[in-house]
């Protein structure tokens, strides 16, 4: 690369290479693996040079906002990944693949239905009700990354549109120092992905293939018909409901189950696939991908082309996801100091969904029928629509929930080098996705009822961008290096939905709108959106290449803020000292790198709703008269940004040649003015407004290490990263108590979302009752004696993720684990699924037959006693640990000798084999412990939250690489 420039080449396999450059140079040559060298051209045409071996690599370039920096350079934390790490992997979006990876980093995927949002977050949770999704830039371009479906409760994941196979680098921006230069949209961190290019060299045309088959990771145990009869029978007895000491065999109708049933159905296995095993073939969760790539080009024009094609089918079942793309990035030198360059996307995505967790049609919620009670009506041979709760496979026989998305991440660029180290950029981006969802629920199922429903939205959202930058890039006599960069940027996101809804369809064929009989609702068409406009500044100083400091600025104007302060101001300052440079430590043999860094800025989050700051009026006809109305929400002129102040430490390392590498941060982030909904007295003829009330801390230590164990033949590396985290709410005008299913609080003095509620304190021993503890540590039976008190709490204490890798001649061995502990789950499901029939007929898991029978049992297990309510209430009960360790990944390839491959006109040829979720390490009774539902809504204060939600699936797959 010429330094302070875009303008770069690769060489040949030979090492050759030929590059254009401006008069007085300096080139940055570097390899994956090799130390880089800075070499100055001085008028030289020829140039050779020799790479040394390598570990850390301090000149490769890191991407930051608007621009690069050598790895020695940054003074922030900033951790950037390999587009290699997210690469032919059955996810459907790029972070799944990071879980464990990034020290600060914390992604829950939450659920194992496909395309389903997740739950990101970057050095803890900074704010309550606003989004604490960072802020993801694609190419140079914020993009659309927050939920836009109309369809369902749950969310859909818009970056599940970017094809994972695409991506050349990704950054994660974590302390103000890096990501400030974002301003009021970085408090939650920034994720900067940059997409493949073209390089001057050889054409390279690769093509490749997997297919994989998935099962749930876990699958939980109901009883079986004879122990539901049995357990719901002495349930019965105990109630009152049979004077015998065992139900007679004529008592064939309670509730409309039949003792004497023939039938022993698994409905847990019904609501999966693969029905709880592998099937090669046919109806199971199987996973296939099909790519290309061709790139290459000349010293005036490089491109990349690509393409892909991956179909999953769901564990769960009618769950599956289907995506289409095609890429194209193109530059082009004009003249030397001039390039132009266009990157370019298009993708279709198809989610065929299932309904959310809260719903009687989530498939999960099988495991609620009666085993005695079978699937098909045996007179009918029709799916049995008798069963006690609604069979949810009706659905899937008589609906459809499909999600369509046509995407296109675009920008646009001109470079221009008037003299050297100054560079003007312009370049301008859009992000169009459109949205189109339809949901069909025909006569017969739940919510068709006898004459059919259907919805229909459409969802369409432009997101365009301008940015303008100057940037400025010299060494001044050797010892000084200054990097200045002022910038413009104007951000615009226009949101348009159309909807509509009926009821009453001839017959089931009739599936649209238009056929419906009655028009039952829809918003028609409704529009929305914001506009962002920014001007900015970086300056970077390097002295003697081991004395660094940086400083940034930035002003944001938000239409989503109140009259009085819409524009606000952020910046960040830091310095580094690169002590590896000093004299006292050059040559050292066991001191290879060492730099000091520290940083402190304020960053913002407006991640809002678009009018939260104005009062506003609605339409609403009365007869057939027009009219207004005030909406429930008042306004304040004065509404502004989440603050957020944080401080950041790290020392970076490298020992014994670069064998053993790391970096430990230790940081604070203070956020204050938290945008909350405070309720008002009705009496004011509003019902909340959106305030700046309240503030919130978050505390952290990151440690990351790698080694290089050995370097032959045989290489083998290991690497790990811990993070730990501390969250507390310091300021709060009054608690915020969802209530109903959500036993999560936020309150000031506590960490957010910590679980309030009755502590369970087991079972009496002489009667049965389930006994709860009251405010002075005795135990009662009466369970509204008892006060809430903290419970549990859903931050872990710390996570993070270990990874090795090896070869030998051609063999090539990855492993990636990944962990969490100290966190708390409850098992909202728990008053259904595991009271003994104190509640409902719900099948009941296979721990209540260690239930209470006679007095001086010992067990936790409360006497059944049908509609008792006996130990069914909120409880500390249902609360567990959810700590896990899970083998996240795991991938053996082999690359076939080049001399072999080239005699079928081939370059290279790499097969592997990988495992997704291949072990699961966990006390947690439930389906999976990486769990958040989404269907109980409140998601971000709702944390650690499983209702019913199916875990993760574990996949194996196999496939192929091939170069042309």
């Amino acid at each position: 690369m010429e330094r302070g420039t875009t303008n770069g080449v690769s060489s040949g396999a030979d090492g050759n290479f030929t590059l254009s450059v401006q008069p007085g140079a300096t080139l940055v040559i570097s390899s994956v693996g090799y130390a880089s060298q800075t070499v100055a051209v001085a008028g030289r045409s020829t140039i050779n040079v020799t790479l040394a071996a390598s570990a850390t690599d301090l000149a490769e370039a890191v991407v930051v906002g608007y621009g690069s920096q050598a790895k020695a350079d940054v003074t922030g934390a900033v951790t950037q990944l390999s587009g290699s790490v997210v690469q032919n992997q059955p996810v459907q979006s790029f972070e799944q693949s990071i879980q464990g990876r990034t020290p600060g980093v914390v992604i829950n995927q939450g659920s194992g239905k496909l395309g389903q949002g997740l739950n990101i977050q970057v050095r803890g949770t900074s704010s309550v009700s606003a989004s604490n999704q960072p802020l993801y830039v694609i190419d140079g371009i914020p993009v659309t990354s927050q939920d836009q479906s109309s369809a369902s409760t749950e969310p859909l994941n818009p970056l599940a549109d970017l094809n994972p196979n695409d991506i050349e680098s990704i950054s994660i921006l974590k302390d103000a120092s890096a990501s400030a230069i974002y301003g009021s949209r970085a408090s939650n961190g920034v994720i900067i992905i940059t997409t493949k290019k073209g390089k001057q060299g050889q054409t390279k045309v690769t093509a490749g293939y997997y297919y994989g088959i998935s099962a749930p990771t876990r699958q939980r145990q109901f009883l079986n018909s004879s122990q539901y009869n049995e357990l719901l029978g002495e349930s019965l007895i105990n109630a009152g409901y049979s004077t015998q000491a065992s139900l007679p065999k004529d008592f064939t109708n309670y509730f409309g189950l039949d003792y004497n049933s023939p039938y022993n159905t698994n409905w847990s296995d019904q609501a999966f696939r693969n029905q709880g095993k592998y099937k090669l073939f046919g109806g199971g969760a199987n996973v296939s991908q099909y790519d290309f790539s061709v790139s290459g080009g000349d010293a005036k024009t490089r491109f990349y082309l690509s393409g892909t094609f991956n179909d999953q089918k769901g564990i769960i079942v009618g769950n599956r996801f289907r995506r289409g793309s095609l890429r194209m990035n193109l530059d082009h030198s004009i003249l030397d100091n001039l390039r132009v360059g266009l990157n370019t996307s298009l993708a279709r995505t198809v989610n065929d969904r299932v309904a959310g967790d809260n719903d009687f049609s989530n498939p999960l919620q099988l495991n609620a029928l009666a085993p005695t009670q079978p699937v098909y009506d045996p007179t009918t041979g029709l799916l049995n629509a008798q069963t006690i709760y609604y069979n949810a496979l009706i659905d899937q026989a008589l609906g459809m929930n499909r999600a369509g998305t046509y995407r296109s991440f675009s920008s646009a660029y001109l470079n221009f080098v008037p003299v050297q180290g100054l560079t003007i950029r312009t370049e301008v981006g859009g992000d169009f996705l459109n949205l189109n969802e339809d949901l069909v629920r025909s006569a017969g199922t739940q919510t068709g009822g006898a004459t059919g429903y259907a919805f229909s939205a459409q969802t369409q959202v432009v997101n365009y961008t301008n940015n303008n930058t100057i940037t400025y890039a010299r060494d001044f006599a050797e010892n000084h290096h200054l990097d200045v960069l002022v910038g413009e940027s104007y951000q615009r996101s226009d949101t348009r939905v159309t909807s509509a809804e009926g009821r009453g369809f001839p017959t089931n064929d009739f599936t649209r709108i238009n056929s419906a009989a009655v028009k039952t609702g829809g918003s028609g068409s409704s529009g929305t959106g914001y506009s962002i406009l920014s001007y900015f500044a970086r300056v970077n100083y390097a002295f003697q290449g081991k004395y660094l400091i940086g400083g940034s600025a930035r002003i944001d104007g938000s239409s989503r803020f109140g009259a009085e302060r819409r524009y606000g101001t952020f910046g960040a300052a830091s310095l580094g000292y690169l002590l590896s440079e000093e004299s006292f430590l050059k040559g050292n043999t066991v001191i290879n790198y060492l730099k000091l860094r520290a940083s402190y800025g304020l960053t913002g989050n407006a991640e809002i709703g678009n009018f939260s700051a104005r009062s506003l009026v609605a339409a609403l006809p009365y007869a057939d008269q027009s009219g207004t109305f005030i909406g429930s929400a008042l306004g304040d002129p004065s509404l502004t940004w989440e603050n957020t102040k944080q401080t950041d430490i790290g020392v970076e390392f490298g020992f014994l040649q670069n064998r053993i590498t790391g970096e430990v941060d230790v940081y604070q982030k203070q956020t204050d003015k938290l945008l909350l909904n405070r309720q008002l007295q009705l009496a004011t003829g509003f019902s909340n407004a959106t305030q700046n009330v309240g503030s919130l801390r978050n505390r952290g230590l990151e440690i990351a290490l790698n080694g290089k164990i050995l370097d032959g033949d045989f290489k083998w590396s290991v690497g790990g990263n811990m993070s730990f985290n501390r969250n507390l709410i310091t300021s709060l005008a009054t608690p915020i108590i969802p209530g109903g299913a959500i036993i999560s609080r936020v309150m000031q003095g506590q960490p957010l979302g910590v679980f309030y509620t009755k502590r369970y304190a087991g079972v009496d021993p002489a009667t049965g009752d389930a006994l709860y503890t009251q405010a002075d540590g005795t135990a009662t039976n009466d369970y509204g004696a008892a006060p809430d008190v903290k419970v549990g709490n859903p931050n872990p204490k710390f996570t993070g993720g270990v990874n090795t890798t090896a070869s030998f001649k051609g063999f090539d061995l990855s492993a990636l684990g990944q962990f969490s502990y100290g966190n708390d789950i409850y098992n909202a499901a728990g008053v259904y699924q595991s009271t003994g029939f104190n509640n409902y007929l719900d099948n009941q898991t296979t721990d209540q037959l260690n239930r209470w029978q006679k007095p001086g049992d010992i067990t936790n297990v409360p006497k059944s006693s049908f509609g008792s309510g006996n130990g069914i209430g909120n409880s500390s009960r249902f609360v567990q640990d959810g700590s896990f360790f899970r083998v996240k990944n795991v991938t053996l390839g082999y690359t076939i000798p080049a001399d072999l491959v080239k005699r079928g006109y081939l370059q290279s040829v790499r097969i592997y084999l990988t495992a997704q979720n291949l072990a699961t390490f966990t006390k947690y009774t439930g389906y999976d412990p990486e769990v958040n539902t989404f269907g109980l809504g409140a998601n971000i204060i709702a944390l650690g939250h499983d209702f019913y939600t199916p875990p993760l699936p574990k996949t194996f797959l196999i496939g192929a690489n091939l170069g042309f």
